[in-house]
């Protein structure tokens, strides 16, 4: 196809030429290889490529798909493909390959797109910036210095360098929403049950954690979930179906009114940079102007109550994905073959009561049941995605007198120790600190979205997240609908490794 830039099309836009025999698939395939190659030795997003698999399915492929010969990217947990590797970023892993797809797999291959490679995570996908000791730190396309976010980093770098329009992502406390802010992105957690877990899990992170994608426009992230949107009998979560379609949804959205409740303070009591002051402010302003009743009110919940209830369900699952892991491979798992970070956390897990995991659960349907009331009076809840712009390379490590203390605590199996003198906790939640406002919507099982809606003056994006209702994605993919037209959208073409040209949505 004769001056085809590949970048400059969306998923369906690309999904659209080759339907209109515009383009081949192995065209299309060739050009988002050829881009992937360019640019993965500077920002390291792709940590294993599937070149030659995705050539071959090329060539039998049927071109009905929403997605037909889309080129998409995988993220390296949870989104097998049967004997593939799938290491979770660590190299305990390092020669274990999967012995059956996942469902969510099964669901996205059904819509006609190309998987070409997986994505860098932090280890066993555990840390909202994307720095694996095993394959190193992955870098953001806007600035090289700086981190795209996690654990969804690679998928987020790869998507806003260009080198696919979509990649496969999933959000714990944050995932999708971080790195979707950190670089500029759209990105949506679904509501608890919508998208697939299966068929090695019925629920993840006690469904805390959820399946989809990030994207550069909203209208791809809506497809996608109206194509992997399915009821699976034996997960422990279901969300209530949804019997329109969220594609639809979004392009009727123009003159839907709503009222939003926002609030910029952080639910820990901590301090949240006036860039994303800025934004949230910018974009109540916008919501006005475009005739919308918004309100500055803060969520009935505990933040602190939250933080605490999240990280007790995530020391717990830590140690026990230890424990699955030894089953996996057959044998102990040593100190050494995580990083540092995760044994502690591991031994932190270990030294936490079964009493302490129910309390903490009990706190989640607290908050749930909070939020539905709340959802009652306010169609969305405003807040900064973040609580900073994304952060350098390295930035978040421990100190050095942390890691001493994890160092030898963890040759002595002291988790107990760890636990009471609150080191781990500590460096937790200084992390925490950086992104309080994403887990709630994980632990309420609420829909959520981040919008990127400002650039600091360091030229770096920030993004805004909306909360919904449970089941209201509809919700929020017609405010989307309405905001990606508006003047404070960040163009992606704005980071240094797209061209100055607009995405085309065929």
């Amino acid at each position: 196809m004769e001056g085809f830039d590949y970048k400059s099309y969306d998923g369906l836009g690309l999904a659209e030429l080759v339907k209109k025999k515009e383009i081949q698939p192995k065209e299309l395939l060739a050009e988002a290889i050829s881009i992937i190659e360019e640019h993965n030795p500077k920002l390291n997003a792709v940590i294993n490529k599937f070149y030659e698999k995705a050539e071959r399915e090329a060539e039998t492929l049927d071109l009905n798909g929403t997605f037909a010969s889309v080129p998409m990217l995988l993220k390296d947990i949870s989104q097998e493909i049967q004997g593939e590797k799938i290491t979770s970023g660590s190299k305990v892993f390092q020669s274990y390959r999967a012995e059956r797809d996942s469902e969510y797999v099964k669901q996205v291959r059904k819509t006609g797109a190309l998987f070409v490679g997986q994505t860098n995570i932090p280890e066993f996908a555990l840390m909202g910036i994307t720095e694996p000791a095993f394959y190193g730190p992955t870098r953001n396309p806007w600035n090289l210095n700086h981190t795209p976010g996690g654990s969804s980093g690679g998928a987020a770098a790869a998507v806003a360098s260009g080198m696919v329009p979509i990649a496969g992502a999933n959000d714990g406390g944050g995932s999708i929403r971080i790195p979707g802010a950190f670089c500029g992105l759209f990105g949506l957690k679904p509501t608890r049950g919508r998208t697939p877990v299966g068929p090695n899990y019925a629920r993840l992170w006690q469904g805390a954690a959820i399946d989809h994608i990030l994207s550069r426009t909203v209208r791809d992230s809506a497809a996608m979930l109206d194509e992997i949107s399915i009821f699976e009998k034996y997960a422990a979560f279901h969300a209530m179906p949804y019997q329109g379609s969220f594609l639809q949804q979004l392009q009727n959205s123009s003159d839907e009114k709503y009222t939003i409740a926002f609030s910029f303070q952080s639910p820990l009591g901590t301090e949240v940079h006036h860039e994303c002051k800025e934004a949230v402010l910018k974009t109540v302003n916008l919501l006005e102007s475009m005739g919308h009743n918004v309100v500055e009110i803060q969520a009935p919940v505990d933040g602190q109550k939250i933080a605490k209830s999240f990280l007790t369900m995530y020391f717990g699952e830590v140690s026990s994905w230890i424990t699955t892991i030894e089953e996996m491979i057959g044998r102990k798992v040593k100190m050494n073959d995580v990083e540092p970070t995760t044994w502690i956390l591991n031994l932190v897990g270990k030294a936490t009561s079964a009493k302490e995991f129910a309390l903490s659960l009990r706190e989640w349907d607290k908050a749930a049941i909070s939020m539905e009331i709340f959802h009652e009076t306010y169609d969305f809840y405003l807040t900064p995605t973040t609580a900073f712009p994304p952060p350098k390379i390295g930035e978040l490590e421990p100190s050095q007198s942390e890691k001493a203390a994890m160092q030898v605590t963890g040759k002595l199996g002291m988790g107990g120790l760890l636990k009471r003198i609150g080191i781990v906790e500590q460096v937790a939640e200084n992390n925490l600190k950086r992104t309080p406002f994403t887990q709630l919507a994980n632990l309420t099982g609420q829909p959520a979205m981040t919008v990127p809606f400002h650039l600091s003056s360091d030229g770096l994006p920030v993004g805004v997240q909306f909360m919904a209702a449970r089941g209201r994605e509809d919700l929020l993919f017609s405010l989307a609908g309405q905001l990606e037209q508006s003047e404070y959208w960040v163009p992606i073409q704005r980071n240094p490794f797209f061209k100055e040209k607009e995405i085309v949505m065929a």
